[in-house]
């Protein structure tokens, strides 16, 4: 067995098996994460042994910043704009969710001989909250992308905050009824507490790390910052005893929302280490899954589980119908919703850890920790199955126009003809990508290659030259509201310019970009509108990025399998 002192060594034995085990899982039409849930089931203390409790717990502080760094991920899609659009859904959802999920719960258990209502509500509560880092892992496994995983993505986030809070007042009934003197105002404001102050602590962070980073481009800079933020957040919160999951979901929240342009900043700075961070994150996770309790509580923990089940299908399904969702988020929703860890198992810890309800916690952990290990196993092949048939697996594929940012957007450009626009926004890729590249050689190269696959139409041109130093496609675009002196095949003055420096040996994604971009614009006439007349460069980024048509989804996902 190894023992404590040795942290280096169990983290490279756990990473070797989680990716070896997730790779097997895959070969067998499994999700990776049941693959490296199950191999730290069987290494782990509760079986084989491989690795003791003392040599898990050395490796503590690196599943905390995983899971701080998943619950940014997750926050990073509750933006403003999309609450706003979808709250009804999303807000009947989370109440539904919220009342009959731990009502089931809570009558199965008074059903089947456990009496102490206190703690029946807090199982109930717990029951609530849906494993975020199951979520974020199959999401990413998949490469899925759409309604239905924006729409999953947001519930989980809503649905874990809502288990905090529900869950505190579950505990404060449970410690008035279990003895506990309790002043009113503690019992008013305890569980408000527990939600304000991880709320206003992560927005505080976000907002210090975009504050700091403001004029900051450089990819380590960015990292650096990023990992500092995700270990405040995570150790000051344990350090104040409130969620760090929460802090670090709401971190995410407020990156999303104060710089929605940033995306370099957070959580996506790891993403070549995803797969990495998963597999050591929920490896661990199965070394930690005690086995012995289900003898312990195993009837009652497959009740819990199918009523929590049954809450989650029953809530989903409802709210997506009555709501009018398209028929995936009818159909798909409340089975994607079953994975159960992270939070749940830091309630357990809380019960644990709380004198006051020393005569249950036993009973709770049992009940918990059973149900918590058998959603974990069950719980990513129904998420994926439910992705899979949402028809959303494998869209996430890098956009024809990713490289576009605003600070890549030039609203009223000054040259009145094509040539003086084609020199401006040379001038303008030189400077911002810091390229070995002269513009004026730039420019006269895109000049030089004028022909009919340059304009697609729409008030749209679309000139390129070959550039060396670089295997990615860069660009800048500008646009004229009033239009050039130049025309478009289809008789339109040109009005928006994009100038792309595309690889030696990359093909010709210009002439498919111009397509593809050509068809979006063309067929929706208010986003041509709100494009060529955007009053700034953030604006004019958000009407693009916000059109999601496949066709502009996969010109570079190719140059990346194949960049010959």
């Amino acid at each position: 067995m190894l023992d404590s002192g040795h942290p280096l060594v169990t983290l490279a034995l756990v990473l070797g098996a989680g990716m070896t085990a997730g790779w097997l899982a895959k070969r067998i039409s499994l999700p990776s994460i049941t693959g490296q849930i199950v191999v730290g089931v069987l290494l782990g203390p509760s079986l084989i042994g491989v690795m003791s409790v003392e040599a898990l717990h050395d490796l503590t502080p690196i599943t905390d910043f995983a899971l701080g760094l998943i619950a940014v991920a997750v926050g990073n899609h509750l933006t403003v704009k999309r609450l706003r659009r979808e709250l009804r859904r999303l807000g009947w959802l989370v109440a539904l969710e919220a009342t009959l999920t731990p009502l089931l719960v809570f009558i199965a258990m008074r059903t089947f001989g456990v009496r102490d209502i206190g703690l029946d509500w807090m199982l109930g509560a717990m029951a609530i909250a849906t494993a975020p880092a199951t979520i974020v892992a199959i999401v990413a496994e998949l490469r899925a992308r759409g309604a239905f995983v924006r729409t999953l993505v947001a519930a989980v986030a809503l649905n874990n905050m809502a288990c905090v809070v529900l869950f505190e007042v579950a505990r404060v009934y449970a410690h008035v009824d279990h003895g506990a003197e309790m002043a009113p105002m503690a019992l008013l404001l305890g569980p408000g507490v527990k939600l304000l102050a991880p709320v206003v602590m992560g927005l505080a962070i976000a907002g210090a790390s975009v504050l700091l980073t403001r004029r900051v481009m450089r990819s380590e800079l960015l990292a650096s910052a990023s990992v500092v933020a995700i270990l405040f957040a995570t150790g000051v919160s344990e350090l104040l005893q409130i969620s760090p999951l929460l802090t670090s979901l709401f971190v995410g929240v407020g990156l999303a929302n104060f710089t929605p342009d940033r995306d370099e900043l957070g959580h996506r700075v790891f993403r070549d280490f995803e797969n990495a961070i998963f597999a050591v994150f929920f490896t661990l996770a199965g070394m930690e899954l005690d086995f012995d309790y289900l003898v312990q509580a195993g009837g009652l923990a497959v009740l819990y589980v199918l009523a929590r089940a049954g809450g989650k299908l029953a809530s989903a399904w409802l709210v997506m119908r009555v709501t009018g969702a398209p028929e995936p988020l009818q159909r798909y929703l409340g089975a994607s919703l079953i994975p159960q860890a992270g939070v749940a198992i830091g309630l357990v810890m809380v019960v644990r850890d709380d004198s006051t309800l020393s005569d249950v916690a036993g009973l709770f952990l049992a009940v918990g920790l059973t149900s918590v290990t058998l959603n974990e196993i069950i719980g990513p092949i129904a998420t994926r199955w439910a992705v899979r048939k949402s028809g959303e697996a494998g869209r996430d594929t890098p956009g024809a126009i990713d490289f576009l940012r605003p600070e890549h957007i030039v609203v009223g450009i000054e040259a009145r003809d094509l040539e003086g626009a084609v020199r401006e926004l040379a001038a303008k890729l030189v400077t911002l990508h810091d390229a070995e590249l002269d513009a004026e050689s730039l420019a006269e190269e895109a000049l030089a290659q004028l022909d009919g696959a340059m304009f697609a139409g729409h008030g749209l041109a679309i000139p390129h030259a070959r550039v060396g130093g670089s295997e990615e496609v860069r660009g800048v675009m500008g646009i004229a509201p009033d239009g050039l002196t130049a025309l478009t095949p289809d008789g339109e003055r040109v009005r928006c310019v994009l100038l792309l420096a595309v690889p030696h040996g990359a093909g010709d994604p210009h002439i498919e970009v111009a397509a593809a971009l050509g068809r979006a614009i063309g067929s929706d006439a208010e986003l041509e509108r709100s494009l060529l007349h955007a009053p700034d460069a953030q604006s004019a980024f958000e009407v693009l990025h916000a059109f999601d048509d496949p066709d502009l989804n996969t010109v570079l996902a190719r140059l990346d399998e194949d960049p010959s």
